[in-house]
């Protein structure tokens, strides 16, 4: 449901979140993320603290306690703006809740860098993300290969609502669709990006198909799911592809459990929304999407320098 806000309103949000009242004379970028509950979060605020210090810019990196409170994340993006930003970043949890609020954004010239997961608008002067389908349709194909090309697969999702989680979620059922004939995705189960709830909703998956051959979790919480699930259920022989690539992840990889995921560059996608802002202040043009790369990891390649350098454990 899309929400209607005024700057009045957000002005009101803004004295109701405590939030600060910015010099008019100094170059302010906030960014609102999708929550801090992971590790790759605090990598995206790492790279974008570090962009900011080569600018000279003042940031401030928030986001809600979970992945499901999109209202939440509206009070900050509202309390943000009141501040009369020079720019603002925005990850949004829901691809279309926030249009009201950022075209009055755009409206009163504070251009909106999106970043990691997209709206459905071309309000965003640009957005800092993964091809994530792209990057779906990898780990579609190293399933399949791990698998050898049949059998029964799984989905947990984190969510239906924003653009990252659609597109992993289509990405990886389309290249398995359009590819591997022989190979059934029997459900696709959304977790909320939530580890507990994920676990649960993989458990309940593996004890209704009992002859799974693979699930797939499409960010670092649903993948922790489903390693938890078969963990605590002793499941065997299920093929783990997961998706970024906090601790948890890759101590299940070299364990054995999980048998691989993909790992964005949250570093770098944090520090190319700084930066993009940054630019977008000047009036520079801006490409409509700076895709900061992804990558494929397990047991044989996890310790070389080019896969090290984009982990974030």
């Amino acid at each position: 449901m899309l929400l209607r806000r005024t700057f009045m309103g957000a002005l009101g949000a803004a004295a109701l979140l405590g939030q600060p009242t910015i010099a008019q004379d100094e170059l302010f970028i906030p960014l609102v993320s999708k929550g801090f509950q992971h590790q790759f979060w605090q990598a995206v605020q790492a790279g974008a603290e570090q962009a900011a210090a080569e600018e000279g810019v003042r940031i401030t990196f928030e986001g809600p306690d979970n992945e499901t409170m999109v209202d939440r994340q509206i009070d900050m993006l509202a309390a943000a703006l009141a501040n009369s930003p020079a720019a603002i970043g925005f990850a949004a949890l829901d691809s279309q809740a926030a249009i009201p609020l950022l075209r009055q954004a755009a409206d009163a010239g504070i251009p909106v860098v999106a970043f990691d997961s997209g709206v459905d608008s071309d309000i965003p002067v640009t957005t800092a993300t993964t091809d994530n389908r792209a990057a779906a349709a990898l780990a579609a194909d190293k399933m399949a290969e791990l698998i050898g090309g049949s059998g029964t697969v799984a989905v947990v999702a984190h969510d239906q609502t924003s653009r990252t989680g659609i597109d992993r979620r289509d990405g990886f059922l389309d290249q398995i669709a359009a590819n591997y004939p022989e190979i059934e995705v029997v459900t696709v189960q959304y977790g909320q990006g939530d580890q507990l709830q994920s676990t649960e909703v993989a458990k309940a998956i593996l004890v209704a198909n009992p002859d799974l051959d693979g699930m797939f979790g499409t960010n670092e919480g649903s993948a922790i799911g489903v390693v938890n699930a078969v963990r605590e259920l002793g499941t065997q022989g299920v093929t783990i592809i997961g998706y970024d690539s906090g601790k948890a992840q890759t101590d299940a990889i070299r364990d054995g459990l999980m048998a691989g995921a993909i790992t964005q560059n949250p570093v770098g996608i944090g520090y190319e929304t700084v930066k993009a802002a940054v630019a977008a202040t000047k009036g520079q043009d801006l490409p409509a999407v700076i895709d900061t790369g992804f990558y494929y990891y397990d047991q044989s390649n996890i310790d070389n320098a080019e896969i090290q350098a984009v982990l974030y454990d």
